[in-house]
């Protein structure tokens, strides 16, 4: 399969990005970047708090997730990021035109109750209405599939790497 230049795991929190994420980029052959790795600390701090970021939050977060795209240009690679709204995409496909988008999807039953077993990780649960008030779908003119969440992380990697072969054969 060819790979896209960088493929962008997004989806709202708990959908399983920083699983999905790493398994994809291995099977794909190349790097991993964690996007949660590219926030300020004030972003952190603010999350942490139980306070949604702001759209002026998210820029700074967004620039530095798209230097890292930009800088895989021609070589790949995979980075996890919520990109909840077409313009977070807009503004990580100026960095990075060729970016895909694996946009993760799931009942909000399901990402709540996995997102209230996991531990370790700064975002509440008590955030999760504030995403999917925020989340803005991939529209049809968008590079990009979207992927259900059911099933095992390897499941859901299967899908993700066969949604991504289909696109790029319908793309080419």
């Amino acid at each position: 399969m060819r790979t896209p230049q960088v493929v962008v795991v997004m989806g709202v929190a708990g959908t399983g990005k920083t699983t999905i994420g790493p398994l994809l980029a291995a099977r794909l052959g190349v790097p991993y970047a964690e996007g949660d790795d590219f926030h300020p600390q004030a972003n952190i701090d603010k999350m942490t708090a139980g306070t949604p970021l702001e759209d002026a939050d998210r820029w700074p977060w967004l620039d530095a997730i798209g230097r890292w795209a930009h800088g895989r240009a021609g070589l790949g690679g995979v980075v996890s990021s919520s990109a909840l709204k077409r313009s977070y995409r807009d503004r990580l496909r100026a960095e990075a035109p060729g970016a895909v988008f694996v946009h993760l999807t799931g009942s909000r039953e399901l990402i709540e109750s996995r997102m209230s077993q996991r531990q370790g990780h700064f975002m509440p649960t008590a955030l999760l209405d504030s995403q999917f008030a925020t989340l803005q779908p991939l529209q049809a003119d968008e590079a990009g599939v979207a992927v259900d969440v059911s099933g095992s992380p390897e499941e859901i990697t299967e899908r993700a790497a066969e949604a991504l072969a289909a696109f790029a054969a319908a793309s080419a």
